[in-house]
């Protein structure tokens, strides 16, 4: 859980959400939210598998096992579609 504290701070920031705001969701104090984001102190089991569902991600995540990202392309026409696959595509060859 070397970048848990900065993953949680990324996605918190991401839904526009308070230190306050999760630790009321969470039912813990937003100084033990500060420590999780500082890497001072490691949440829980339970409040892990809490956390991956309040920002829809999974555990692994989390803990930076996980080091694959979804892209969500609906909106999208089949033709934009494409076009970000292929940039991808490109991208990963240099």
């Amino acid at each position: 859980m070397v970048n848990f504290g900065l993953i949680l701070k990324s996605l918190r920031i991401r839904d526009d959400m308070s230190q306050a705001q999760l630790a009321q969701k969470l039912g813990l104090t937003k100084s033990v939210i500060s420590a999780y984001e500082t890497g001072t102190r490691q949440p829980s089991y339970d409040v892990l598998i809490h956390i991956a569902g309040i920002f829809d991600v999974s555990t692994d995540y989390l803990l930076e096992v996980e080091r694959k990202r979804e892209i969500d392309f609906s909106g999208l026409t089949p033709e934009e579609t494409d076009a970000l696959i292929n940039l991808i595509k490109a991208m990963k060859k240099k």
